[in-house]
């Protein structure tokens, strides 16, 4: 699972990286047409989230998975044919849709196979082979599509997900449903419950703020540092970054089951408000990098934890609709980020967004005070005193 997931986030980081540049010299349209061929791919996965979970608990996981990187394979191909640019958009947006369903489908299998007590460790480490992708991803789409062309590159992303696409063949479903499940309450009410998950709006609340922050540092990065002379500390930014990331998935979910989530995302607010107050008082390229550095533990941290915490508050057979909910708040956030501050950095500058950003982290502690802090399993933790092989045997019996 982690090896698919691995190449499913292979293949979307190394096209969105070159698809603005692809659409100006294929179609030699403007810079702002060539982002929009980038960015519907995230609006169609947006869109998507909404029935991705839904389709997921009722159909099963595995069959789900399997047809959908089949159909991500077909897709890619679409890419080298797509002759005009209204069908290079539909191409994109196409796509979007069948990466949040099958992404859907592939974090879900992943949590149905996680311990329960071990549900912050084993989030953490599924999550590497997002981490690893954003790295590598766009470094090798710019290596093929600069030295063989865009059209070997095309080629190089079917290959993944036919790659991808034999792998899941390889998982077992015995914890799948042996029909498709029935589509239950068809009332308005039970068509939104199948949408998004009541039990996990709280914290999809909190993660759309912190989706917000995350997303405004990334977008107004490159212009703050080249505003402020820092360009060389923005170019080691995402290294850091990705770094500390990577460390910290191994020590923070075992911390996280052991004594609960608050000691957890409390650190991570801490250090994230930190990253911001010394972004936006930067004056040599070492506090860029340690920012990114200090960005990779709050955010990288949080992430994980704060998924890990929505699927525990659901049944496992509802675990597609609590993944889906969770991004979709978490990916509403990363839109809405950078509309919201960019308004604060027109009127008062970027360093004075950069300290709105670090107000907004602190006082986001309150509100997941309100939203989840107060939970037993959040002060606690969920590690039983039980041996663990014991919860993992249970982990793969069907429930």
């Amino acid at each position: 699972m982690w090896v698919v997931n691995f190449c499913l986030a292979l293949a979307f980081y190394g096209l969105i990286t070159i698809m603005a540049g692809y659409a100006v010299t294929r179609f030699a349209v403007s810079d702002a047409t060539g982002g929009l061929a980038a960015s519907i791919f995230v609006v169609g996965a947006t869109v998507a989230r909404l029935f991705a979970g839904g389709l997921v608990d009722r159909l099963g996981r595995r069959r789900v998975l399997w047809a959908g990187l089949a159909a991500c394979a077909a897709v890619a191909a679409l890419y080298l044919v797509a002759s005009s640019l209204p069908l290079l958009l539909a191409v994109r947006a196409t796509h979007g849709v069948l990466f949040a369903v099958t992404s859907t489908a592939a974090m879900t299998l992943a949590q149905a196979r996680i311990p329960s007590s071990r549900r912050s460790e084993g989030t953490g480490y599924f999550a590497l082979s997002i981490t690893l992708s954003t790295a590598i991803g766009p470094f090798m789409s710019l290596e093929v599509a600069n030295s063989a062309g865009y059209d070997t590159l095309f080629w190089s992303i079917f290959a993944t997900h036919a790659a991808a696409c034999l792998l899941a063949l390889l998982i077992s479903a015995a914890d799948e449903p042996r029909a498709p499940r029935p589509t239950g309450n068809r009332t308005a009410g039970g068509v939104l419950t199948s949408m998004v998950h009541p039990a996990v709006l709280p914290i999809g609340l909190f993660m759309l703020v912190i989706g917000c922050v995350y997303s405004t540092i990334v977008t107004y990065l490159n212009s703050y540092t080249a505003e402020e002379g820092l360009e060389r500390g923005a170019s080691l930014f995402f290294v850091a970054y990705a770094t500390v990331m990577f460390v910290s998935r191994f020590v923070m979910g075992r911390l996280q089951d052991r004594r609960g989530d608050n000691v957890v995302v409390y650190s991570a607010i801490v250090v994230f408000a930190a990253a911001l107050l010394l972004l936006a008082t930067a004056s040599a390229d070492w506090m860029i990098v340690v920012t990114g550095a200090l960005t990779g533990f709050g955010f990288g941290t949080i992430n994980p934890a704060c998924q890990a915490a929505a699927v525990s508050r659901v049944p496992q057979e509802q675990f597609g609709v609590a993944i889906s909910t969770f991004f979709l708040m978490l990916d509403g956030g990363v839109g809405l980020g950078p509309v919201v501050f960019g308004l604060i950095a027109e009127q008062a500058g970027y360093s004075a967004m950069f300290l709105a950003l670090a107000g907004v982290m602190l006082l986001s502690a309150l509100l997941y005070l309100a939203v989840h802090g107060r939970r037993p399993d959040a002060r606690h933790g969920r590690a039983p005193a039980a041996p663990a092989h014991h919860d993992e045997q249970q982990a793969d019996c069907p429930q």
